[in-house]
């Protein structure tokens, strides 16, 4: 099961760096076969990545989310997951492109992360229903921020060729100012809720599990600081009624909080040690 779960992995890293390069070619040369082959290349990672989840569950008798390689493995499953579904509802060019050029970097790192279960004597401590929920949560908001960071830079591109006039096919496949500004809000409003629920089961987790509470944790301070701006950026927009390229501006500095505290406050927590 080890070997052909090894073997599933390397594949489809292989082909997402395949997908992710027939979307490239399709970004700078409008080509419409070339971006179907790579949805079909895509929709076969998909599956890979589906089958390699369940055979890990399998092994290790757990949900795949507890270590630094299976958050990283979950988030890339995640976007590729929902880059596909709201493409298929909503049509978006360029969305999966920009979607999967992060899941791809996230999977990337995943090989130079630790492998394997979680650390001995741990394992009781950290296995339990209510953490997994508490990870699973955190990381679909992780993923729902990065689909609405995407609607927000295609906002941005958009913004800048109708700024400079430069006209074409570029231009006409992308989705109209108002619909990417609705989506990113959607997203965000989607990503901020699962947020604040992993962040309040992880509080209680600790109150149960270590009885403590991990107030001045670098990551626990990193994700209360995301959960301000996305806040701030809800606020503004349905009480507000902000809209624009400030917007968007906004939008993005959100996400780049959600990766320094994906990675570099996790150098710095004592809590999280465990995790990524």
């Amino acid at each position: 099961m080890v070997a052909s779960a090894g073997i599933i992995y390397v594949v489809t890293i292989v082909l997402y760096s395949l997908s992710v390069f027939g979307y490239f070619i399709d970004f700078l040369q409008n080509n419409r076969r070339v971006n179907r082959f790579a949805f079909w290349l895509l929709s076969i990672v998909w599956m890979l990545q589906t089958a390699f989840f369940i055979i890990r569950a399998l092994q290790y008798d757990r949900m795949p989310v507890i270590t630094p390689f299976e958050g990283l493995f979950f988030y890339a499953w995640l976007l590729v997951t929902l880059s596909l579904v709201i493409n298929w509802f909503f049509r978006v060019d360029f969305l999966v492109f920009f979607t999967n050029v992060v899941g791809f970097v996230m999977m990337s790192f995943s090989l130079f992360t630790p492998d394997g279960d979680v650390p001995n004597g741990l394992n009781d401590l950290l296995i339990s229903e209510l953490l997994v929920v508490h990870v699973s949560l955190i990381m679909l908001s992780y993923a729902a921020f990065t689909i609405a960071v995407v609607f927000s830079v295609l906002y941005m591109l958009q913004h800048h060729l109708l700024k400079r006039k430069q006209w074409g096919k570029r231009l006409l496949r992308l989705e109209n100012l108002p619909k990417m500004e609705r989506l990113s809000f959607l997203m965000t409003t989607i990503g901020v809720p699962c947020m604040l629920l992993g962040f309040i089961l992880g509080f209680v987790w600790a109150s149960i599990q270590l009885q403590e509470l991990p107030w001045l944790d670098a990551k626990v301070v990193g994700s209360e600081l995301v959960l301000i701006v996305y806040s701030v950026y809800l606020y503004l927009w349905a009480v507000k009624h902000r809209r624009g390229y400030n917007m968007a501006l906004l939008n993005l500095a959100g996400f780049l909080l959600v990766l320094i505290n994906y990675f570099l406050s996790g150098e710095l927590t004592d809590f999280h040690f465990w995790y990524f």
